[in-house]
């Protein structure tokens, strides 16, 4: 490739990768990385609140946090009607991001995977949608013809690992592999083809292998299995994918600056929390009839008349209060509002560990932790030791504890930090660490690093990259 087509700046994104085992653990194995430290800077990231894809990646691409894009998790509240949740797709983010902001001043973009984009949409370059794209019968590449481009390319290009919380550990580990595999070859033909000034990626490989793998592979974890076939597993990947980064950069070339950055960690998941459960044996939450089995709140007929407080299982958890007035059979009067939140949520934080012992639970009002609010949030959002306990959001089970997720298993829990590592040849760091970064400062730091005009309002800082 000749100078003048190599791009300005390459972002490669790996989905919830660990700082401590990057920068720790297996620094030795992993040459690239290691040597991009080195020579750069580099440090741990902190995640957006909640710590989770959707809407992280969105958060550190503009600047905005969740309460500002009005995105507090995959599902969110369509309406203030009950149970009624929609998945949150690119549509939702309505503020320009680090790609829109660049082709404005005039750079060329290849945009790969990064979630929320799908649906696709017009930039001024390429761009290939994320894991929430439904199938690739449905648009997934802007311009549209790229798509036919990457069949030719790719015959069998997959969106995401399908099924990846499953015990089809061999065709995971595949899988997983093909993905990585698909999204760097893209990006070495869309470099090669397009040569454009900036590209990002992003791999959901390094989450999927966590989820599936941890267990396999760290002895704090409580299903530990030290002889798994699969203990070097995460490891491996680690390994591969730093060797497919090097491969990267050799098409690059040295006048290319490259931030490697992870939208949040991971974290050994040590069981769940029955949310619902809680609710219903404090009396905030009334069913009209118990199922016997672990059953989806949705389809199970909830006393609204009778009910102050429902939850929603995930990574974290989240609580909806029935207010008179907002809610269709609000039971909580507005002047109560805010006693009735802050007396749940020192209730929730109180909730002991199996054996009794305190949880490190910290409890979230929106209001408190966000720039604006748009949207319907949650009224609290609650880490359970933080991170360590996931929320199960079934109702059945009367238990308050489970050993295993609700969804499918699942051997880890995401962590609120992330890591970045910068590099750029003409400004060499020279290993510095990077103290207190957040995943808000991404964007200011990138636009303020090549001179272009900061919107207004936005969280961020410039780091001292």
């Amino acid at each position: 490739m000749s100078p003048r087509s190599l791009p300005r700046l390459l972002i490669v994104g790996l989905d919830c990768m660990e700082p401590s085992l990057v920068f720790e653990q297996w620094r030795n194995n992993l040459p690239n990385f290691s040597r991009l430290m080195a020579q750069g800077s580099y440090g741990r990231l902190e995640s957006s609140i909640p710590a989770i894809t959707v809407p992280a990646w969105s958060c550190m691409m503009s600047g905005r946090d969740p309460g500002e894009l009005g995105i507090y998790g995959f599902r969110n509240r369509s309406s203030r009607g009950y149970q009624k949740m929609a998945i949150a797709d690119g549509r939702a983010v309505k503020v320009p991001r680090l790609w829109d902001l660049l082709g404005d001043a005039g750079w060329k973009v290849a945009v790969i995977s990064v979630p929320g984009t799908s649906p696709p949409y017009p930039v001024k370059g390429q761009l290939v949608s994320c894991f929430l794209t439904p199938n690739r019968s449905v648009p997934h590449t802007y311009p549209s013809e790229l798509a036919n481009q990457i069949s030719q390319w790719m015959p069998d290009f997959i969106l995401d690992v399908p099924d990846f919380r499953s015990d089809e550990k061999d065709r995971i580990l595949q899988d997983i592999y093909t993905l990585c595999d698909q999204r760097f070859t893209l990006a070495a033909k869309l470099l090669e083809r397009e040569a454009p000034d900036f590209l990002m990626l992003v791999d959901m490989g390094v989450d999927r292998i966590h989820h599936c793998f941890w267990k396999s592979m760290d002895p704090s974890h409580p299903q530990y299995q030290p002889n798994s076939p699969y203990k070097n597993a995460i490891r491996d990947y680690y390994v591969y994918v730093d060797r497919r980064v090097g491969e990267l950069l050799k098409i690059c070339g040295n006048q290319t600056a490259i931030l490697i950055v992870s939208d949040h960690g991971a974290r050994p998941l040590i069981g769940g929390i029955c949310l619902n459960e809680w609710l219903i044996a404090e009396g905030y939450l009334v069913l009209k009839e118990t199922p016997d089995v672990p059953t989806s709140l949705d389809e199970v007929e909830v006393d609204w008349s009778r009910t102050k407080a429902w939850g929603a299982g995930g990574y974290y958890g989240r609580v909806f209060l029935n207010v008179q007035g907002r809610e269709p059979q609000g039971v909580i009067p507005l002047a109560d509002y805010e006693r009735e939140r802050s007396h749940l949520a020192k209730k929730l934080a109180a909730i002991p560990a199996p054996n009794g012992q305190p949880l490190n639970t910290r409890v979230f009002k929106p209001q408190q932790i966000y720039q604006k609010v748009r949207g319907i949030a949650p009224d609290l959002i609650v880490y359970f030791d933080d991170l360590a306990w996931r929320s199960v959001g079934t109702v059945g089970s009367n238990l308050l504890y489970t050993a295993n997720n609700d969804t499918g298993p699942d051997d880890a829990n995401h962590a609120q930090y992330g890591l970045m590592i910068f590099y750029d040849s003409q400004q060499p760091a020279q290993g510095k660490v990077i103290e207190n970064a957040q995943i808000y400062d991404i964007l200011p730091t990138l636009l303020h690093r090549y001179q272009l005009a900061r919107p207004s309002n936005l969280r961020g800082k410039v780091l001292p990259i």
